[in-house]
């Protein structure tokens, strides 16, 4: 037991450099693939939900960009992110004859085309709870589609699909692992070096597990204290009427109720 803790130390203290290029190409390909597939899902929730046009034209346009928006979900979330990675890559080098895309930015693109089919539908999701009363109050005062979703209704949809944003982080964090079939250096491809080099295969990908353990266990928790903030403090609570003594009225404590 000794001896496996030792190849362990000594694996992270030969190899540092080769383990920290891994995290920080994975958590760049992750971070910036889920910001991009939260924007994506934004745009097709927005447009998925805009009211049909009385316009024939303007009705048609919308129709075919629903469809073509519901067939990018159903083939993005019905196929594996590895599949993808190779018929995107090597089919962009069939289609140019030859020329490859760069590794780290294919790698991102990948995440967030796979990442924004899967927000569209939470963002969907977060838009259709949203009372509809809410959306009646915002035409009857004039307001456009796209003002009533920027003002009113997407920042409540942020806060409510927090956690299934986080969740999708996690997720591709341990996701970038698959695009090592395309060559694209990051964790789980240098563990295949280390693996080659030391000739400790077990060892190797232990280290590399706890790795890949602290960084989505930092993420959640980061997220989670964000998504405390978010919440912010207690609202005013007010039961009854303010000249009925039994009434009840809370403030958050940082706040003084002035006395008469």
């Amino acid at each position: 037991m000794l001896e496996f803790f030792r190849d362990v130390i000594e694996i992270v203290t030969e190899h540092y450099p080769f383990l920290l290029r891994g995290v920080g190409y994975t958590m760049l390909i992750a971070m910036t693939g889920t910001v991009a597939g939260l924007l994506i899902g934004l745009a097709t929730g927005v447009i998925r939900t805009c009211p049909l046009s009385k316009k024939g034209f303007v009705r048609f346009l919308q129709r075919v960009f629903n469809g073509i928006i519901t067939a990018y979900v159903e083939v993005f979330r019905g196929t594996p992110m590895m599949v993808q990675a190779m018929v995107i890559y090597w089919g962009y080098a069939f289609a140019t004859g030859g020329s490859q895309l760069p590794l780290v930015p294919s790698g991102i693109l990948i995440v967030s085309i796979n990442t924004g089919a899967y927000m569209a539908e939470i963002v969907r999701g977060g838009i259709i709870s949203v009372d509809k009363g809410q959306f009646e109050g915002a035409s009857a005062v004039g307001m456009t589609h796209w003002q009533t979703m920027r003002y009113i209704v997407l920042p409540q949809v942020l806060r409510n699909i927090l956690p299934s944003v986080a969740n999708e982080f996690v997720i591709n964090i341990k996701d970038t692992s698959v695009l090592n079939v395309i060559g694209i250096t990051e964790l789980y491809y240098f563990a295949g070096i280390i693996k080659r080099e030391s000739f400790q295969t077990f060892q190797t990908y232990f280290v590399v597990c706890i790795i890949y353990f602290i960084l989505t266990y930092s993420v959640t928790r980061i997220l989670r204290l964000i998504e405390q903030r978010m919440e912010g403090h207690e609202s005013f609570v007010i039961c009854g009427s303010q000249s009925d003594p039994h009434a009840e009225i809370r403030v958050p404590k940082q706040q003084e109720v002035p006395h008469d």
